[in-house]
């Protein structure tokens, strides 16, 4: 049996609390390392179960990886191996993102299907037409994507949906390849523009990150680098929003608050006094939240991560709130755990419907993936008595320290082993 937390009701939040980087970000950032021969030092890095995973699945193409605290370094060989493992890649989604590297640096690459949260479709078809488009072969054969290019070559490519994992497969296969590529309707999060970074001082020729459309001239090789990894917006905005759903008062630093406006400007609609800061935010909530709705988009739309906590605020607000999810059908099964805790909510198709009550009630509610785990924890911390949330191992996925890090905001919470 896995761990789970029992979250005693009640505290308001109180305090300062800082971020490190951001999970969508060091993971592709390790798998971007794949493409230069030696060393690349990735700073400032969570510590997360997933870091290790990562870890593992770069060892098994060769690399030589090293944690230390929040220190990561990938020294990768002149050769790498091709093929990464079925129980390696497994057990989480962003293990896919080898894929690009592997076929720029060794023309072909085997990569098992991946695992990862339990939030509904998410196909590579996108990844496979991009990397199509730039002279691969690609498809699916015994639980593997498969891809083999003798050579890549530059190409414009369009993209139907903005994809963040789509769009960082086909950048990493680009940097190498031969002429110029442009990526339309590209994914414009601010990891993808981290990556784009990284990938420039690699020695890379990009331009356009941070916009809907990235040109990529290919160049022969890649130098590793030291890169320090940016903030994790999810992991400041669960803060954020648990401060207005416990009507506390918490400053958030280690992250750029450019990165959350929209979401700052929705807890400034829910009544929360709302403050910039050059490093992070402060989120100050002294009366009972408003009613919000919440829309779930690409960047810089509201993020789909946050929409479990965008449930649990709407679920304490006063008044009707609608949330639409746009990007990730399976997510409103979190809804069905915060009804447990006696959210008066229902869903149709890709909308939910949420009257706010001033109180829920505790409840054993489970996990279904890093961000519902982390929803309802808050939910816990508004609820009366004490709530059980089991299969914490999706939030210790996500977010480092969670314990510890509501513990110094005054939340009542343990972890239970078994």
């Amino acid at each position: 049996m896995s761990d789970r937390f029992l979250v005693t009701g009640g505290a308001s939040l109180q305090g300062k609390v800082s971020v490190v980087g951001a999970k969508n970000s060091v993971l592709k950032l390790m798998a971007a390392a794949l493409l230069a021969e030696g060393a690349t030092v990735l700073t400032n890095c969570p510590e997360i179960a997933d870091v290790p995973l990562m870890a593992d699945v770069l060892r098994g193409l060769g690399a030589t990886v090293t944690l230390d605290g929040d220190t990561v370094v990938v020294d990768t060989p002149a050769e790498p191996k091709f093929h990464a493992d079925f129980d390696a890649v497994k057990q989480f989604r962003a293990s896919v993102c080898v894929l690009g590297p592997l076929l720029a640096r060794c023309h072909r690459a085997v990569v098992a299907l991946p695992g990862g949260d339990a939030i509904g479709s998410r196909p590579l078809d996108m990844h496979q037409a991009g990397l199509r488009a730039l002279g691969a072969n690609s498809a699916i054969e015994h639980g593997c994507v498969v891809a083999q290019a003798d050579s890549l070559k530059g190409a414009p490519i369009a993209l139907e949906f903005p994809s963040v994992g789509a769009t960082e497969n086909i950048l990493m296969a680009a940097v190498l390849a031969t002429g110029v590529t442009t990526i339309d309707n590209a994914a414009r999060e601010p990891e993808i523009v981290d990556l784009c970074d990284m990938l420039v001082q690699m020695g890379a020729e990009i331009s356009g990150a941070g916009t809907s459309t990235l040109t990529v001239t290919g160049v022969q090789r890649l130098s590793p680098t030291t890169h320090r990894v940016v903030g994790d917006r999810i992991v400041a905005a669960t803060w954020g929003i648990a401060a207005a759903m416990t009507r506390g008062d918490v400053e958030v630093t280690g992250v750029d608050p450019a990165h959350l406006q929209l979401v700052l400007h929705k807890l400034a609609d829910a009544g929360a006094v709302v403050t910039r800061l050059d490093n992070g935010f402060r989120v100050t909530q002294r009366e009972r939240p408003t009613a919000v709705n919440f829309s779930t988009l690409p960047f810089p739309g509201f993020p789909t991560d946050l929409q479990p906590m965008a449930i649990g605020l709407a679920a304490v607000a006063e008044g009707m709130s609608v949330i639409t999810e746009n990007v990730f059908e399976a997510r409103f099964r979190f809804v069905e755990e915060m009804v447990r805790l006696g959210a008066d909510a229902r869903t149709d198709g890709h909308h939910a419907v949420i009257r706010g009550i001033p109180q829920l009630s505790s409840a054993p509610v489970w996990s279904s993936d890093i961000r519902a785990g982390a929803g309802l924890v808050l939910a816990g911390l508004v609820a009366d008595g004490v709530t059980e949330v089991h299969d914490v191992f999706h939030i210790d996925r996500g977010y480092p320290a969670f314990v510890e890090k509501l513990s110094g905001l005054g939340a009542d919470i343990r972890r239970v082993a078994g």
